[in-house]
């Protein structure tokens, strides 16, 4: 008989399984909720002085009591921690792990990492309160570390009202691995409402990212849930049919990549562009045109996350490379930009990155200062957000393709300046010319109609090229007549409001 143990996230204990433990035990499962220290217990527990290993210690208690037969591990948020480190430390009882929306752990690296409220991340990073505990979150404050789509008021309230402070010593203190947990299969539920879905991931172990190859093992299952952050309130029952599935090892599985199939940056771009002389001026490169006097530019921004060690860098990816050329042989600089949004919590230096970049741009002799365009990419649109906010009087256009125009429910980044979908009302008449594509992630979607509206309300210049079966990243996934068409249109719009000629 499937023996689960349920572990909840930070600030919540054993009450919030209660529908879903229920629903679990009715089909025939054991279920156990892991009661954590200084959270709902145990009795007489360490409280303020809890850490992770506390933790860990808790879970492996419940391990150990649970009997024979297998034995699922379920994390969700915060509670992925210890249940990864519980499983690191009785593996060959572990039949199955099942990260509820939650991180990666990985070992040396505290749950600090995981949170999703950057602001708070910083503050702690630089030195804990005295009182050794984090509060929990008021009503409100619960979006700050997830989305509470669909949870009943009632229950968000109870929610709140049994909240406990969360040790920073569950945070703070790095999570230590032997490696065993690796050979432990896993399933991932992914709450779509979150901001996370498969089709998501399985762009990102696409892209190429090393550490992301894993995650298309066969021993690895995912499934979705069209929800908040919070299933076992908002969604109980299909939560206990998706861990009964988990756990008879059911769920989608990744196709891997094949070893001589090209990550989709490296493909080529898909217009024939020419050769054209590339000057290097640190992270900037300026693509030159044939063509006398200073000259427009076209700045080309990445997108990302990218790792820091990715090579070759953004830069150089046949996309961009391709783009500046374009923009070359239509007789204005095209530059491409390297720049350090390697994580989520880099927004910041990535937008100073980019700030600086154009101040080389338009110091460099070959540039007329007063006339650039700034061109966005995918995850690099939410940098566009400072720039529509205060645009200066030289950027005459700014284009963005598949971009995210809103911080995803997960990335904690809602109450910082870098939401377009809100900047744009601060646009005034700056000219946006926006490349859609059909077969967007529906997580992504919803933040370029999000920006749509919002350009809508304030009468922003918003011209929208559509590309009807372009998936995100289009030109080198799907180098079509119609991606070809599409990269001309935008182009030609942008250089129009660039140089004042169609």
């Amino acid at each position: 008989m499937t023996s689960f143990i349920l572990v909840a996230g930070a600030f919540t204990g054993t009450h919030v399984w209660q529908e879903t433990a229920a629903r679990l035990a009715a089909a025939g499962a054991r279920v156990h909720t892991a009661a954590l220290t200084g959270l709902d217990g145990p009795p007489g527990g360490a409280g303020a002085g809890a850490d992770l290993e506390r933790h860990i210690a808790d879970v492996v208690a419940v391990i150990d009591a649970a009997g024979g037969g297998d034995v699922v591990l379920v994390g969700h948020d915060y509670g992925i921690h210890p249940v990864v480190g519980a499983a690191d430390r009785r593996s060959e009882r572990i039949a199955r792990i099942v990260y509820l929306d939650a991180a990666l752990p990985q070992d040396g690296v505290p749950a600090l990492a995981a949170v999703p409220d950057q602001a708070l991340r910083a503050r702690l990073a630089q030195g804990a309160p005295g009182d050794g505990v984090l509060p929990p979150p008021d009503r409100a404050g619960w979006q700050r570390w997830g989305s509470t789509a669909e949870v009943p008021e009632a229950a968000l309230d109870r929610l709140t009202a049994l909240a406990a402070p969360q040790p920073l010593g569950t945070l703070l203190q790095p999570l230590r691995l032997t490696g065993a947990v690796a050979a432990v299969p896993t399933t991932g539920v992914l709450c779509t409402g979150n901001g996370t879905s498969i089709e998501l991931i399985e762009m990102l172990v696409r892209s190429g990212d090393p550490a992301l190859r894993a995650l298309a093992d066969p021993r690895v299952t995912f499934f979705e849930l069209p929800t908040g952050h919070w299933p076992m309130l908002s969604r109980p029952a299909e939560l206990a049919e998706v861990l009964l599935r988990a756990a008879a090892g059911e769920g989608h599985r990744l196709q891997p990549p094949g070893e001589e199939e090209p990550a989709a940056h490296t493909r080529p771009f898909p217009l024939e562009v020419p050769e054209l002389p590339r000057r290097r001026e640190g992270n900037v490169d300026l693509y030159l045109p044939a063509a006398e006097g200073p000259r427009p530019a076209v700045v080309f921004v990445h997108g990302g996350p990218v790792p820091a060690d990715a090579r070759p860098t953004p830069r150089e990816w046949p996309l961009f490379t391709g783009y500046a050329r374009y923009a070359a042989e239509q007789g204005v600089v095209g530059v491409t930009v390297d720049h350090r949004l390697h994580g989520l919590g880099d927004y910041e230096r990535a937008a100073a990155d980019v700030a600086a970049a154009l101040d080389v741009v338009r110091a460099d002799p070959r540039v007329d200062a007063d006339r650039v365009a700034l061109w966005f990419f995918s995850g690099g649109g939410l940098l566009a957000a400072d720039w529509l906010a205060a645009p200066p009087g030289w950027l005459r256009c700014l284009a963005a393709t598949y971009p995210v125009l809103a911080p995803l429910p997960n990335w904690g980044l809602a109450d910082s300046r870098f939401h377009p979908a809100r900047a744009v009302a601060d646009a005034g008449a700056l000219p946006v010319v926006l490349t859609r594509v059909g077969l967007e992630l529906p997580e992504i979607a919803a933040t370029v109609e999000e920006f749509l509206a919002a350009a809508k309300d304030c009468g922003a210049r918003v011209e929208v090229v559509d590309v009807p079966h372009g998936h995100h990243g289009f030109e080198t996934r799907d180098p079509t007549d119609a991606s070809r068409a599409a990269v001309r249109r935008a182009m030609r719009s942008v250089l129009m409001h660039l140089t004042g000629r169609a």
